[in-house]
């Protein structure tokens, strides 16, 4: 028999081997569509950001979820003629924090802005290179 634990409108259900080998009777509910946490984009019907929204990977929560939170908000709700302009304080503080954690944000660095980013521009270089290679073989010769 599943144990189920219930925590605000999320449930957790554990099971064994045994309820796993037995045909579910789980029944579907339909979504409510009044429910603002079933919501799936990032900006809800209100004009508030979603924090639940999955398309945020997580950035919202997390040792940095605080700063994340409101340097997303100052630049959402920005008013000025370059939005989020006034955010640079709360960006800096963002990142900052992310530098703390370089294993769960990692940085990235000059090498890998400077790869290819397709195949074609990876064939273009090693083709370029070897011209360069040939062109040098036919000084030396």
């Amino acid at each position: 028999m599943p144990i189920i634990r219930e925590e605000g409108k999320d449930t957790i259900i554990f099971v064994t081997k045994e309820d796993h080998e037995a045909p579910s009777n789980a029944e579907l509910v339909e979504e409510d569509p009044d429910d603002p946490y079933e919501e799936k984009g990032l900006i809800l019907p209100s004009g508030e950001i979603n924090w639940n929204c999955p398309c945020l990977g997580g950035m919202a929560s997390g040792p940095c979820g605080t700063e994340f939170k409101e340097a997303f908000s100052c630049f959402h709700y920005s008013k000025e003629e370059v939005k989020g302009s006034e955010c640079l304080d709360q960006f800096r503080a963002m990142q900052e924090c992310m530098q703390r954690y370089p294993e769960l944000y990692p940085q990235e660095d000059e090498k890998d802005k400077q790869e290819p980013t397709s195949e074609s521009e990876t064939n273009s270089a090693s083709e370029g290179q070897k011209d360069n290679d040939t062109t040098e073989a036919e000084v030396k010769s």
